[in-house]
């Protein structure tokens, strides 16, 4: 694929070629774009994307799906932890959660690409993580006896959508469970 690149922005300053833009290519083994930083994960799709002529659909979802998420408290989060705690792979997608999160909209929402939890919580496919979103959205609406209440929602370009006090949370219960495991280890076995 080759990307058009401005000369006069070069980094090397004014690049003399032919013609402007400038095109370059470059070869990306499966392993480096895997191992990018998430911003230029999504630039290079963002780039295929419009190489190949493919089209997002418009996020019409999140408008609807928003509606019935809930602002989890950390007990709320500690109460889908107790439910999910023999799912190691739940426990890891739930704690991707406390990352920071580009926030939008009214009421503000945190969204999370699907791609970047699939990997960094080790999983096979997004299939998985979405089996494991909707354990969280199960233990909500049991925690909060409202079938209608949401932990996420998700909209058509692959995010996964949360509430700001949830992601807050999330991270309150990180930070406490990392605490208590440094002082579980900390204290000296008699």
């Amino acid at each position: 694929m080759l990307i058009p690149i401005n000369s006069y922005n070069s980094r090397f300053g004014r690049v003399p070629l032919e013609g402007d833009p400038a095109m370059i290519g470059i070869t990306l083994t499966a392993d480096q774009i895997r191992n990018a930083p998430s911003q230029v994960r999504q630039w290079i799709e963002s780039q295929i994307g419009r190489e190949l002529g493919l089209t997002l659909m418009p996020p019409a979802a999140p408008l609807r799906q928003i509606a019935h998420l809930v602002a989890c408290t950390p007990e709320d989060i500690e109460g889908i932890l107790g439910r999910i705690e023999q799912a190691l792979p739940a426990v890891n997608v739930l704690f991707e959660f406390s990352r920071p999160a580009i926030s939008y909209g009214e009421p503000p929402v945190m969204a999370f690409r699907l791609l970047d939890i699939m990997y960094h919580a080790r999983l096979q496919n997004v299939g998985q993580v979405t089996d494991c979103l909707e354990m969280f959205n199960a233990a909500v609406a049991d925690i909060r006896r409202d079938p209608s209440a949401r932990f996420c929602g998700y909209d058509n370009e692959g995010h996964c959508l949360i509430l700001e006090q949830t992601q807050q949370s999330v991270a309150a219960v990180w930070q406490k469970t990392v605490a208590y495991r440094q002082e579980a280890e900390a204290v000296p076995a008699e």
